[in-house]
């Protein structure tokens, strides 16, 4: 009865939550990042994190209408909260580079940069993404 009754704090305590802003070099410590200014990310979103952190075998998921309560800017590239499963049952780390919380939010942080759609970014990706867009819609009209 023991075990069943302390299941579901351990279970919440195995999956910690990451905020954006954690990792966001454009904040400062009062403004809830924690990691070094050097090795943080500018302005990573959850999806972001959720990816990098999934990719290495993390166990995530994203609660995207989650906010962080120091967070000033509600946009929607601001919300978002990425749990991730840091332990195992038995406590021991799921993935054994990664013992600490901090240990994965540097690596979020190391990895975001690297991400396609961040290098991608830097070519004006944005653009050829809107004229493909308008591509599509022109074609449309033409069926009509």
């Amino acid at each position: 009865a023991a075990a069943a009754s302390a299941a579901s704090p351990a279970d919440k305590e195995r999956f910690i939550c990451i905020y954006p802003a954690y990792l966001n070099n454009k904040k400062t410590i009062a403004e809830g990042r924690r990691i070094p200014i050097d090795k943080a990310v500018e302005n990573p979103t959850s999806t972001e994190i959720q990816d990098v952190c999934a990719a290495v075998g993390f166990n995530v998921f994203l609660e995207k209408n989650k906010m962080y309560p120091r967070e000033w800017n509600r946009d929607v590239q601001y919300r978002g909260r990425v749990r991730i499963q840091l332990k195992q049952d038995d406590g021991n780390p799921c993935l054994p580079q990664f013992p600490t919380r901090k240990s994965v939010m540097l690596y979020a942080a190391e990895t975001i940069p690297k991400l396609k759609t961040r290098t991608q970014k830097m070519g004006g990706s944005d653009q050829s993404l809107q004229q493909g867009e308008g591509g599509k819609k022109g074609k449309g009209k033409k069926k009509k």
